[in-house]
């Protein structure tokens, strides 16, 4: 049976699908290595497994749209728009990188793509959003807002708060909760009453969604829906993603909370190699054009690394640089 979804899409947008998940992957691999190392310095929250959210959600705006990130930015930032070699430049602190070395793994933020930023603190990117989509709405453009958040943010004001003012509001965002089962080492079932997050979206009288994070032509096509009705005024819309992380909370995580069965469940539903399986099927690619594109992405981790490692830090004289008052 034909895949309709795949049917829906040109080549050349399913295999740029395809090589942007696998950089999001690749480059996160690469940074659990320099972590390991300890070339990377401090925490850095990986985004392995999640791919499919953000390079779907992304894929459904326009270059002039913003998105607002969290501390699990990485994905939402090469998604939009990023460039390895400056991600990982601002990972190791150099002058080269997006925020000159300043920001680093949870504040890594690109103005010129529309990434109005990552955030360290859990839920802080959602009233931005309304911030941003306000904004929108004063200057009458059609553009919108995609506003990332985990499973536990759920919880937070800031998700109340901002869920309410968007409906009375009508902004032109679309909240997307990346459910990855765990806020930390806490079960979301642990800390919810429900069990669908979105059906928190009744309370604000919000259209919702429930989507496969795993598959990206799937959440694109929940979050195009969403995105044509904010474009129109209709206001904003909640989507819930379920998803896994493959890694711990951060490098300091064990994940003694988790049971190999379930990590080995959620494994088999990979969100790349699902999707290399669809494009093979499908006679959409063949075996040699993936592994070109592997090869490509593989030679673009080792540039971005040579990059970042040879790149300046920044110097003492640059430390007053940036700020609002001298």
């Amino acid at each position: 049976m034909k895949d309709k979804l795949i049917a829906q899409e040109k080549k050349e947008n399913l295999l740029k699908y395809y090589r942007q998940m696998l950089e999001i992957r690749s480059f996160e691999e690469k940074v659990m290595e320099l972590l390991s190392r300890n070339v990377v310095q401090g925490g850095s929250h990986l985004y392995a497994g999640e791919e499919a959210v953000a390079v779907g959600a992304c894929a459904a705006i326009r270059q002039d749209d913003y998105i607002t990130s969290t501390h699990r930015g990485h994905g939402h930032c090469l998604a939009k728009g990023g460039k390895l070699p400056i991600m990982l430049a601002e990972l190791l602190g150099k002058s080269t990188g997006y925020n000159r070395g300043r920001g680093g793994s949870l504040h890594i933020a690109d103005l010129g793509s529309g990434n109005l930023g990552a955030n360290g603190i859990v839920g802080g990117g959602i009233p931005i959003a309304n911030g941003a989509a306000l904004s929108i709405k004063m200057r009458k453009t059609d553009q919108v807002v995609l506003c990332f958040f985990g499973d536990g943010a759920i919880n937070t004001g800031a998700f109340h708060e901002a869920l309410n003012m968007g409906a009375v509001w009508s902004l032109p965002v679309i909240y997307i909760c990346e459910n990855n089962l765990y806020g930390m080492s806490g079960a979301v079932s642990r800390v919810c009453a429900v069990k669908d997050l979105a059906i928190r979206a009744v309370a604000y009288n919000i259209p919702q969604a429930i989507v496969d994070g795993m598959d990206a032509l799937a959440v694109k096509n929940a979050v195009s829906q969403a995105v044509e009705r904010a474009r129109a005024g209709k206001g904003p819309t909640l989507i819930e993603c379920k998803t896994y992380r493959y890694y711990g909370h951060s490098r300091s995580d064990p994940r003694v909370y988790r049971t190999k069965e379930e990590e080995e469940f959620w494994r088999e539903k990979d969100p790349i190699q699902q999707f290399r399986r669809r494009l093979l099927e499908n006679q959409v690619a063949t075996q040699e054009e993936l592994k070109e594109i592997d090869a490509l992405v593989a030679q673009e981790i080792a540039e971005a690394e040579k990059f970042a490692l040879e790149s300046p830090y920044p110097s003492p004289e640059a430390l007053y640089e940036g700020v609002y008052v001298e």
